[in-house]
């Protein structure tokens, strides 16, 4: 009888911490594509963004474009009794930087940050670029409304805001503006230094460039398919670690990975008609965005884009050329889809933010035997722990146990030669942290 009890018990256990919970679906549905239509339209007839162009005009210019980026975090923030803290975080960049800064120049980005309730000094951080830039970089002065690149990220970034400020999360979220992407990627330089220098502890950043095209080169058209970069390893990683992974793998497992293969996760089961794209690349081929200085400063961090481009349409002079519209102007964007990349945001933000921590020490064992053994560190919040595993050659994890408020666990039967493995911290809410990939070596 105390065998069947305990079955049950354990059933409803792992029932109850695998549910999905429907406040995500609330705040998916929260999201509005005429207040991204509305953003994108506003940032746009700015003229230009470039992040050299008039800071004094009202009208015209990246200075305009930021205060009023700000204005609308402070309009968020009075609906909400206050409860974001709107700033500008600004450094200054010397003429000469780089062949793109002809100029000395602040460059100042635009933070929201909605306080956590039990860990404020923890953040999950979304971010769009302000700047916008035509087909010579240096030129601050003709039209660039940048309408997809990247007002609607930075529109996404703001409703975002709006909804999820509706909310209280035990972990802080950061929305912001980052400027200087297109002059060598200053303003996310800037903010990675800064929660350096005051001690943030990043749990990663979900970096949106380009949410907002569904009409292709290449052709496709689509509004489901979306991709999520991602970095396989920290670039700041110790020879000891990379010595590790030769014998004990995970060379697509760092912490950017993780962060990526949650998002993944996250959309299969809240938002099943999008086509989720895990890319197993930094970026784009040779090209950059504003999730990179994070990685270099050893934080995590993914970029969240559209699938198809269009080339015509990004980092050029508005002209007509052969039959061929070029421009980045407001009728290429789909506002539909940059809602649908806008929830795919939100919902990840929430239940990050609604999480426990990681733990930080999982230890891994079980050489020559027919298990795997688990060992882990015990975070503050969580009621229970995941093991996840997956093949070898599996992009996501695949299968996964709850085992409850233990520190230990074996597999049994499962055998460690066959598979990846990884721990996850559930929080009484049903919400999990990023899968942790061992780190150390249960012997």
């Amino acid at each position: 009888m105390k065998k069947i009890l305990f079955l049950v018990l354990l059933l409803f256990t792992c029932t109850t911490f695998s549910q999905t919970d429907t406040r995500i679906y609330d705040i998916i549905d929260a999201v509005s594509s005429e207040h991204i239509q509305s953003d994108v339209t506003t940032l746009a007839n700015f003229g230009t963004r470039h992040t050299l162009s008039d800071t004094l005009s009202q009208t015209r210019g990246i200075g305009a474009a930021r205060r009023w980026i700000k204005a609308e975090f402070e309009k968020t923030s009075k609906a909400c009794n206050g409860c974001l803290d709107v700033l500008y975080q600004k450094n200054l960049v010397k003429k000469g930087d780089n062949d793109r800064i002809t100029k000395d120049v602040w460059v100042v980005n635009v933070l929201a940050i909605q306080r956590g309730t039990k860990y404020p000094n923890r953040f999950i951080i979304m971010s769009g670029d302000i700047d916008s830039r035509v087909s010579d970089p240096n030129n601050n002065t003709s039209d660039a409304p940048g309408a997809n690149d990247n007002a609607s990220g930075m529109a996404g970034t703001l409703e975002a805001a709006r909804v999820l400020s509706k909310y209280r999360f035990e972990n802080s979220i950061i929305y912001t503006g980052l400027s200087g992407e297109e002059q060598g990627l200053f303003g996310g330089k800037g903010l990675a230094a800064h929660a350096k220098e005051q001690g943030w502890e990043i749990i990663g950043i979900l970096n949106n460039d380009m949410i907002g095209n569904t009409s292709g080169v290449d052709g496709i058209v689509s509004n489901v398919d979306f991709r999520i970069f991602s970095e396989p390893v920290p670039p700041t990683e110790t020879e000891k670690e990379r010595m590790a992974r030769r014998f004990y793998g995970g060379e697509v497992d760092g912490i950017s990975r993780q962060l990526a293969r949650y998002v993944h996760h996250n959309v299969k089961t809240y938002m099943p008609e999008m086509n989720p794209m895990m890319v197993y690349r930094l970026d784009r081929f040779g090209r950059g965005g504003h999730h990179r200085p994070f990685n270099d400063a050893g934080f995590a961090g993914i970029r969240i884009m559209e699938a198809h481009e269009n080339y015509t349409q990004q980092h050029q002079d508005i002209r007509t050329e052969n039959g061929i519209d070029y421009g980045d102007v407001l009728e290429h964007v789909n506002f539909g889809y940059a809602r649908k990349l806008t929830a795919v945001n939100a919902i990840n933000l929430a239940s990050i933010a609604w999480a426990p921590p990681a733990p930080k020490e999982v230890k891994i064992g079980g050489i020559v035997e027919a298990s795997a053994k688990f060992q882990w560190s015990k975070v503050d919040g969580a009621k229970g722990y995941k093991i996840y595993w997956r093949d070898t050659t599996s992009p996501t994890w695949d299968h996964s146990r709850f085992v409850g408020d233990v520190d230990q666990f074996t597999l049994e039967g499962i055998v460690i030669d066959n598979f990846f493995f990884g721990i996850a911290a559930v929080g009484e809410n049903g919400f999990e942290s990023p899968v942790v990939f061992p780190n150390a070596i249960l012997r």
